[in-house]
């Protein structure tokens, strides 16, 4: 049984879990397509998903032989599981994809220069998802811009509402 203090509350909507969010992505690259794929989790590591205990932080996909691999995505282990037969933390874990949408994205990351990055992790009728962005680097001047643009926005915002 699971102490209440340990486990972090998941976010409802339209039937979907979001268990995690990579909120960085979208500060550091231009993303330009998104796509939904499943995610191969080996035993306890469902369970400390539904708990919340992963993070996306520094973690992005790569294509090897025909298929997309999860790299550096951190899912803690579960507390109640056998310590022996835990997989580590770190793992790389295979993503699930139609092969024409495998061909595509490795047409897209070859030619344009994008990288394929996770932004959120949920679940869906019972099944874990990644979102797959297909994003282009900002530089720090693109940063900063779109920084100014915000704060340009927000005060707009606070003189109408005045």
């Amino acid at each position: 049984m699971v102490s209440t203090k340990t486990q972090k509350r998941i976010h409802f909507s339209n039937g979907v879990k979001v268990v995690c969010q990579n909120k960085k992505a979208y500060y550091d690259y231009f993303v330009e397509e998104t796509y939904e794929a499943g995610i191969v989790l080996k035993g306890s590591e469902v369970k400390s998903l539904v708990l919340g205990m992963a993070n996306l932080k520094d973690s992005f996909a790569r294509i090897k032989d025909g298929e997309i691999f999860l790299m550096n995505m951190h899912i803690s282990p579960y507390a109640q599981a056998d310590k022996f037969t835990e997989p580590p933390p770190e793992r790389t874990r295979k993503l699930l994809l139609h092969k024409r949408e495998i061909r595509k994205l490795i047409g897209k990351t070859h030619e344009k220069g994008l990288t394929l990055i996770p932004t959120k992790v949920y679940f869906r009728n019972g099944k874990a998802k990644v979102e797959l962005a297909l994003a282009k680097g900002k530089k720090l001047f693109d940063k900063r811009e779109v920084l100014k643009k915000k704060t340009v926005e927000r005060e707009m915002a606070k003189a109408v509402k005045r």
